[in-house]
């Protein structure tokens, strides 16, 4: 059926909320189907799916979310691997099966008028800009900006946004910014062809699924966009990538499965994941692995991937606290330009922060001594990586373990890396360099602390 069989309008202006509802039901009625969308601007609030339902924007079509957030209700959900409030997701659907958006279309959240801007990623004009619109507001010190003074009040009053009351949160709803696609406890989904762009937080969430397939998937979001993921697998299993593009604000491809005890409670893994013949450009990390890893990620294998000027290519990120044990992933054939950091990153220490440093920025003091190893530990071991090569990077690898739990098992063969500085090994027992060239302006081509067990063949 076509959205335009039930009233869909696509100037652009009209509300398509009811057009899309109706369309729906009617096709849940009969048992599933395939809704069409014609070429046309969609303007809608939230859509939620149905199970046997595809999706499919022709050429030409785009779904525009609006910026309307009275559409957008709280809800109790998760953000960043806990128990959260959030506000309505644009795309949603929970315990569903065999879903599907399919097309050639564009589907954008109109994120601007959710997100702060930090005034670090903007330069003297766009801020200027920013400033000028109507009901928008900085916090104290004058370098965030908030579109609407209910993000700003939620951003600076902790005690406010943690409330469990949602009557007292609706003050501050624009704080609990939506994913513009999240699919929980699903079965079979498909994302073909279609462009996502403009999220409000993260883009694409799936939470618990099984069996997810994106192909030919667009995804963009402004650089400076605050949280800005591109796709967030957490706690899947099956899962393939294949021949999409990335370019966003925040981690490009990111495995996660909980944060901290409710992740390590959950006790669900991301598991056997493709990640094949797909592009990143901007991005802080181009293929990641946490810090929201306390359920344990495994069987990964990542292939034939191009990373352009990502701030991180590959990046592995936890800290103590978060536990959870990454192993078996498996990493062939990568190619990387321009890394402003580490083409290769283990980061055990990690602050939450970009790994570009942003203006005001203030550097935090690691604690180097042991800690008891317990079930908050990280553990990350069994990593295979083959033929990565990194023409331009501010330093070759960098791995920075924790002394208590060292990085183990890592295998590096048939690599090149080109940069500035060489590679850091700090905190691993069980490293092995075959084949591998460093190529460093200035200094060693490694560089070595606490290091044990270390192969250079």
């Amino acid at each position: 059926v076509s959205l335009n069989d039930f009233g869909g309008n696509g100037n652009g202006v009209a509300d398509n909320t009811k057009a899309f509802a109706d369309a729906i039901a009617h096709i849940k009625a009969k048992g599933g189907g395939t809704l069409m969308v014609e070429p046309g601007i969609y303007s809608t609030g939230p859509i939620e799916f149905v199970s046997n339902f595809c999706l499919n924007l022709e050429r030409g079509a785009v779904i525009l979310f609006s910026t309307d957030h009275s559409k957008y209700q709280l809800q109790k959900t998760t953000f960043e691997g806990i128990t959260a409030y959030r506000c309505q997701h644009p795309i949603s659907g929970e315990n569903l099966e065999n879903i599907a958006i399919v097309g050639e279309g564009v589907i954008d959240g109109q994120g601007d008028s959710w997100r702060p801007v930090k005034k670090g990623k903007m330069t003297a004009g766009q801020w200027k800009n920013l400033l000028a619109k109507e009901g928008s507001m900085t916090n104290a010190k004058g370098d965030i900006w908030f579109p609407s003074k209910g993000g700003h009040d939620g951003y600076v009053d902790a005690a406010w946004r943690n409330s469990q009351n949602v009557d007292s949160l609706e003050m501050i709803k624009d704080f609990f910014r939506p994913q513009l696609l999240n699919f929980r406890y699903c079965k079979n989904i498909l994302l073909s062809g279609v462009s996502f762009q403009n999220s409000p937080s993260w883009c694409l969430h799936p939470y618990c699924c099984e069996n997810i397939v994106l192909y030919k998937v667009s995804v963009r979001n402004p650089w400076y966009s605050q949280n800005g993921d591109g796709l967030d697998l957490e706690s899947c299993t099956n899962s393939i990538v294949y021949k999409c593009s990335f370019d966003v604000g925040d981690d490009a491809i990111c495995i996660k499965s909980g944060k901290n005890k409710e992740g390590r409670d959950r006790g669900m893994p991301c598991q056997d994941a493709l990640i094949v013949g797909n592009t990143v450009y901007h991005g802080h990390g181009g293929f990641v692995i946490g810090s929201e890893m306390s359920g344990g990620a495994r069987r990964m294998y990542v292939k034939d991937c191009t990373f352009l000027g990502t701030d991180v290519g590959l990046r592995f990120k936890s800290t103590r606290g978060r536990g959870g044990v990454v192993e078996d992933i498996w990493i062939d054939g990568i190619r990387m330009v321009d890394i402003p950091t580490e083409p290769l990153s283990f980061n055990l220490y990690y602050e939450g922060k970009s790994p570009v440093p942003e203006e005001g920025d203030e550097p935090t003091k690691q604690v180097i001594a042991a800690k008891p190893v317990d079930e908050t530990t990280p553990v990350f071991r069994k990593i295979y990586i083959n033929n990565v090569t990194c023409n331009g990077a501010a330093c070759a690898f960098l791995f920075n373990g924790l002394p208590e739990m060292k990085i183990s098992e890592v295998e590096i063969k048939n690599s090149l890396f080109k940069a500035k500085k060489g590679g850091i090994l700090a905190q691993v027992d069980g490293v092995l360099l075959e084949n591998v060239e460093i190529v460093p302006e200035e200094g060693s081509a490694l560089l070595y602390q606490d290091a044990h067990n270390v192969l250079v063949k």
